[in-house]
């Protein structure tokens, strides 16, 4: 597995971790605490950002790849992805709701790990 596809997987694990950390601190009320994992998820977003662009760039510099489309696709649904994060995390802190948030964020969530992980060449899945 390529170096680059291991540091976007690591990093949008990471993202994920700390998010939901972040998620129940600010659900138990605890904002100051919440504060840190929130901030150094901010930093995470850029690299998931630099790392998937690098790899929607691959794509577009293999002659003949059929899966251009499906990379674009992907792509825009991982930023959904990361803006959903983004807003619930800060509907959550100003105790507002996140319901749409929420379901905007599953539906780009399974199309970010089916396009990534199943149909696109360099993911592993068969």
């Amino acid at each position: 597995m390529d170096g680059m596809i291991l540091t976007h997987i690591i990093g949008w694990g990471l993202g994920l971790l700390l998010f939901f950390f972040a998620l129940v601190l600010y659900s138990e009320k605890k904002v100051k605490q919440a504060t840190i994992p929130h901030m150094i998820l901010r930093l995470d977003y850029l690299l998931i950002l630099y790392t998937g662009f690098v790899l929607l760039w691959r794509y577009f510099d293999a002659s003949g790849s059929s899966f251009t489309v499906q990379a674009v696709i992907k792509g825009i649904a991982g930023l959904i992805v990361i803006v959903c994060m983004e807003m619930i995390l800060v509907k959550l802190k100003k105790e507002k709701s996140a319901k749409a948030w929420w379901i905007i964020f599953f539906i780009a969530l399974v199309i970010t790990l089916l396009l990534g992980f199943g149909i696109l060449p360099m993911g592993f899945l068969p």
